[in-house]
């Protein structure tokens, strides 16, 4: 790799310098600072192992000639990392300006061979860290080890559970605490800055010692920093480094989007949720395009047309749905169901990716089928699938948004139309996939008007993404692929410029007996409700699972915090053209509002809803009720009593219906905020 000087790089003057004895500040911050024999920075050899199983990746390093480089000096702007004293230099610290970073640190090995950085940096006590990109399971980094490399997230994600370990054994795909479909390496301090590594790279945020270390798998590397006085601050320096999506079109957060996938048996069901007085902005089939039975449940074909035996005269239903103030959307991947129409054009036309070995197309095991993958290094190929695919088949047709899964499954070991290695082009994958989406509405004129919601990502996806969805979490209450990592996952996302995200109310992944709950299922609802998009998901087996309209019961509380979503549009609105103003996500950790609060620093089973609105769901099995933290210094309202409650923790009696909600008493929407229960309560 070969890192050029941009054009708006210049040696730094800045808040980012090099003191005399090789110690490196920002602003008042210090980031390194050599003596006592601390170590500072190790450099090496990799040897990985890479096997992929299904978007599952199992990753091992065995890296050898690794020296500990604890000595420095500074010499022309440029900090020489050595062994020992007066050794011989093995990495280079150049420090740099930017025109948006407050500093740029470019890293550079200087011994031949050497493809492995490892960067400690300094920390204070009871420092705190956060981001990483979409976490599942903790929004506060602090202990952990995290790996930077998009994949799927795996089945129960917590290797001491039995469930998971099941999982493993059946596909290795029980997935760990820090797998997930969209890492980014990002992450701020509470001290007061942000430091993204610019590469494409497996790279790891470490924060299991007494220092921070980021390990980069290439032999340079280009850093950028960025000071904030506030956390919120930072958040939006960052949202607009990578790009901040439009604001959400009112008719995506004025209601409930059903997913339904039974052919026209869908309408039916939309009729009768209508006539229950559920409150309907659009209906999501993802069977558009016709379904097929596996082993894993029911999934989709993979040739990207309208079925119409599935859905007859579906061109004319969207017309009529739009009529009447309901959307359509469909479901679309980068994959192409092998000897399918779509595939065998692509093949003719040159737009597939190709085995190593061969000019044959490289076929992706998706479990009972294959699919071809269209590769997106080719400006060609990207034009085909946004125009042919995306634009004729689903656009055209009236379509006004779609799924756009996947992403994460780029083989390493596939042959790309520029050249690139795939070891780098996998975590960039997802944000060139993203790209062919978003231009894909440009063509049409229908950006900020049709919406895609995707799962994958990586650093850049926010600039095409519209919006983020969590992945394909279990339906149940478990702590690592449960209901709750809905939040973290939104919370986490939110720091490095994703502004909105929501999840499958009801989970998806339903295997070994797992099934839903009427419990979870009202739970969810309760959660959804509060989300910038309420949208609903029949799973992967949605003949064993509840779903929404399975009993009166069930029917009925949907329908209560449809309307509930409905009501909160307005304040909805005006956070969405926040973060279009700010970068600010509308669901917010605690602490961007309150960062000298030690206590809401690692608070992620609660967020801010803007800065009015306190939501605490409900995500443990069996609970009615929870401990709630209200942070600041003035008293909240409680949505449900209308009790003024003092700043502290506070136990919050929570029956089913009515999810711990609260929001400031002098907040403009207050009169909004206090008409939720009527909203809840009232019956067509």
């Amino acid at each position: 790799m070969d890192l050029a000087v941009s054009p708006d790089e210049r040696p730094c003057r800045g808040a980012l310098r090099a003191g005399d004895d090789a110690s490196l500040w920002l602003g008042s911050l210090c980031l390194m600072a050599p003596g006592a024999n601390r170590l500072l920075a190790r450099v090496g050899r990799g040897d990985p192992s890479i096997q992929m199983f299904k978007g599952n990746f199992v990753i091992e390093d065995r890296p050898t000639k690794v020296v500990e480089l604890r000595a420095a000096h500074h010499r022309h702007g440029k900090i020489l990392l050595s062994e020992t004293p007066g050794g011989p230099a093995l990495l280079e610290i150049g420090v740099r300006e930017g025109d948006h970073a407050d500093g740029i640190l470019r890293l550079k090995t200087l011994r031949e061979g050497d493809d492995r950085i490892w960067l400690s940096l300094e920390n204070d006590a009871g420092e705190s860290f956060w981001g990483g990109g979409e976490q599942m399971s903790y929004l506060r980094l602090n202990g952990r080890r995290f790996p930077m490399w998009t994949s799927e997230p795996g089945v129960g994600r917590d290797k001491a559970d039995p469930f998971t370990k099941a999982m493993d054994e059946a596909s290795r795909g029980g997935g760990d605490y820090w797998t997930t479909n969209y890492p980014q390496p990002t992450f701020l301090s509470s001290r007061g800055y942000a430091l993204h590594a610019d590469v494409d790279c497996y790279c790891v945020l470490n924060f299991e010692g007494s220092s921070p270390e980021l390990e980069i798998w290439q032999n340079e590397a280009r850093l950028e920093l960025y000071l904030g006085s506030e956390p919120a601050t930072l958040v939006s320096r960052l949202s607009t480094r990578f790009g901040r999506q439009p604001p959400l079109p009112d008719w995506a957060i004025g209601g409930a989007i059903l997913g339904l996938k039974e052919g026209l048996r869908s309408f039916e069901r939309l009729d009768a949720m209508r006539s229950a007085g559920v409150e309907v902005a659009a209906i999501w089939c993802e069977d558009w395009a016709g379904i097929r039975e596996t082993s894993f449940g029911r999934r989709l074909n993979w040739d990207w047309h309208w079925s119409s035996s599935r859905y007859p005269d579906l061109p004319e239903r969207i017309a009529r749905l739009n009529g009447e103030g309901i959307r359509f959307l469909a479901y679309a991947n980068p994959y192409l169901l092998a000897g399918a129409s779509l595939f065998t054009e692509a093949l003719a036309e040159g737009h597939l990716a190709l085995r190593q070995e061969s000019d044959q197309p490289y076929l992706v095991d998706f479990g009972e089928f294959e699919a071809g993958l269209v590769d997106f290094t080719s400006d060609a190929a990207c034009l085909w699938f946004s125009e042919r695919v995306l634009g004729r088949e689903l656009l055209d047709i009236g379509i006004s948004g779609w799924m756009a899964d996947f992403g994460e499954y780029l083989p390493v070991d596939v042959r790309l139309a520029d050249g690139s290695d795939p070891m780098l082009a996998h975590n960039r994958w997802p944000v060139l996939w993203a790209k062919v989406n978003a231009d894909a509405l440009r063509s049409r004129g229908r950006t900020g008007d049709a919406v895609f919601f995707m799962r994958a990502g990586f650093s850049g996806v926010q600039e095409h993404c519209p919006l983020l969805w969590a992945g394909d979490q279990c339906v149940d209450f478990s702590r690592h692929d449960g209901i709750n990592t809905v939040i973290t996952a939104a919370l986490s996302a939110g720091l490095v410029g994703n502004a909105y995200s929501h999840g499958d109310c009801g989970g998806y992944t339903s295997v070994l007996g797992k099934v839903r709950t009427e419990e979870l299922l009202m739970r969810w609802c309760e959660l959804a409700a509060f989300a910038p998009v309420m949208r609903t998901h029949e799973g992967n087996r949605p003949d064993d699972n509840l779903q929404v309209d399975s009993s009166p019961r069930l029917l009925e509380c949907f329908a209560s915090w449809s309307r509930v979503h409905k009501a909160l549009a307005p304040y909805v609105r005006c956070l969405s053209d926040e973060a279009a103003a700010t970068g600010l996500p509308v669901q917010r950790a605690l602490f961007l509002h309150y960062p000298d609060d030690a206590e809401a620093a690692a608070i992620q089973d609660q967020y801010l809803y803007g800065e009015d609105m306190i939501v605490a769901p409900i995500v443990e099995e069996g609970a009615t009720g929870r401990s709630v933290y209200l942070p600041g210094e003035k008293p909240w309202l409680h949505v449900w009593s209308g009790n003024l409650l003092p700043p502290g923790r506070q136990q919050i009696d929570a029956p089913l219906g009515e999810p711990p909600i609260f929001y400031k008493p002098d907040s403009r929407f207050a009169d909004l905020f206090a008409s939720l229960p009527t909203a809840r309560d009232h019956k067509p």
